[in-house]
């Protein structure tokens, strides 16, 4: 039986891609490189992605199409061609940046978000390229707070691949679940689900060069930690803590997770918000309406270092709120003490450097 191209495309018309439901050749999926050596047959087939689930079951029915519709005795030679690149292997992601932060805490409510988006804004006043993932995918806040709620991240073609691009706000790009879920909506999703949102946003996200990658962590010790430390090598964590013992305790937990022998990131140091209450019009009181300086005790039992302590104060909720955070305002009593404390961390991440190792991917192993 003479072989010669048409027939093979006859044949592939024959063969269903399950996830459209359409023939391999209406559906543009058999490239034009079709081979013919005697009895010998070779072709490519397209997908979109080389993890399509599909990918086998489709090669293996064209095959089989071609043994049963042209000749049981043809030899073929499938290849296969995606029009979206894999997603790099964990140890090639985001390599032009040069520092990853946690930013956790162990407890919801103690202000980390608020802490996150003002150390990110600080660090793009003083010069720094910077990134803020909002990783906390069951309350996302990170929009709100950077006044971006409406935005849609676009999508750009680089290297094969189609990449969201980070939407960028005050010099800092950023990324969160919020943007793509209906922002009165609850987010109920299975640990598994987050997680490979999760790293969606990192890996198949346009980041670019870097200074500072900061990640706003979800409270507590979860999958997402988890999926973190396996997915980045973390330069260091930064713990957020208010004085009250109950916040302590969790904090103390936060610690113990980024330090124990299985995930062994560096802590840059301990971060005391909500440290006290000065109303305006009493600029000398001080009300530890908290607890007074128990995150600085904290640090000092557990050895790390303390990186500062965060009033109560109106201005920085009002600013969260307005989508403006208060270290656009250097000048201003608080945004002053958003800056230092961006110049400590930065302080704690060049000895880190200096000093250890670099921090390595977790590994788990069944």
């Amino acid at each position: 039986m003479v072989i010669y191209p048409k027939l093979i495309l006859e044949t592939l018309e024959k063969v269903r891609y399950p996830g459209t439901g359409k023939n391999l050749v209406a559906a543009g999926m058999v490239a034009d490189n079709i081979r013919i050596d005697g009895n010998k047959v070779s072709f490519s087939l397209i997908f979109e992605k080389p993890t399509d689930p599909f990918l086998k079951s489709v090669v293996k029915a064209s095959e089989s199409a071609i043994h049963t519709y042209i000749s049981p005795e043809t030899e073929v030679e499938i290849s296969v061609q995606s029009i979206q690149a894999a997603r790099p292997e964990p140890e090639k992601l985001l390599p032009k940046v040069k520092n990853i932060i946690a930013i956790a805490s162990g407890k919801g409510g103690v202000g980390k978000s608020t802490v996150s988006v003002n150390l990110a804004v600080a660090l793009a006043e003083m010069g720094f390229k910077i990134g803020l993932l909002d990783a906390d995918i069951f309350g996302p806040s990170q929009p709100k707070m950077l006044g971006v709620e409406d935005a849609r991240p676009e999508m750009e073609r680089i290297d094969n691949r189609d990449l969201i691009v980070p939407v960028e706000k005050y010099g800092v790009k950023m990324l969160s679940i919020g943007f793509f879920v209906n922002k009165d909506d609850a987010v109920v999703w299975r640990g598994s689900m987050a997680s490979n949102a999760m790293k969606q946003l990192i890996g198949d996200a346009a980041w670019g060069e870097l200074d500072y990658f900061l990640i706003d962590m979800p409270p507590g010790t979860s999958d997402i930690h988890l999926t973190l430390v396996q997915t980045l090598a973390i330069t260091g964590a930064v713990i957020v803590t208010t004085p009250q013992e109950v916040a302590l305790a969790d904090a103390r937990k936060g610690i113990s997770m980024f330090t124990g022998n299985k995930v062994n990131v560096p802590v840059l140091g301990l971060i005391e918000n909500m440290a006290w209450f000065t109303p305006a019009e009493l600029p000398e009181n001080k009300y530890y309406i908290f607890g007074k300086e128990g995150g600085k005790r904290l640090a000092e039992t557990m050895q790390i270092p303390f990186l500062g302590q965060i009033p109560i104060v109106q201005s920085i909720r009002e600013n969260g709120d307005n989508g403006t955070p208060i270290a656009l305002d250097s000048n201003s009593m608080m945004g002053a003490a958003f800056h230092q404390l961006a110049e400590n961390v930065i302080e704690q991440v060049n000895y880190r450097n200096t000093h250890l190792a670099p921090t390595h991917r977790v590994e788990m192993h069944n």
